[in-house]
């Protein structure tokens, strides 16, 4: 969903807040879950899902196009497991 669309529906079923309020709220959680993971925290949000943080090692892996063997340096990655809830909900939806 992009922002636009989730701020409309929020105005929606909010109607006595001004669009700027909700946009500041939506702004504001998206920061602290940013922070949260930046600091290695674990965020779980019930029946949506969790994200947290990998450390991949650094490795050596092959250019496909060329063969060339290629060092790639260690890093860190954001992962995210949907909860039950919504993997059922998408699961539903396809088929």
């Amino acid at each position: 969903m992009v922002k636009s669309e989730l701020l409309n529906t929020l105005n929606e079923k909010l109607p006595d807040l001004q669009e700027n309020d909700v946009a500041l709220v939506l702004d504001c959680i998206i920061s602290q879950m940013v922070d949260a993971l930046a600091h290695g925290e674990r965020i779980e949000i019930r029946g949506f899902g969790s994200f947290n943080i990998r450390h991949r090692s650094p490795r050596v892996a092959r250019n496909p196009k060329t063969g060339e063997s290629v060092n790639l340096p260690a890093k860190v990655s954001t992962h995210f497991k949907p909860g039950k809830e919504m993997r059922d909900k998408v699961n539903a939806s396809r088929g």
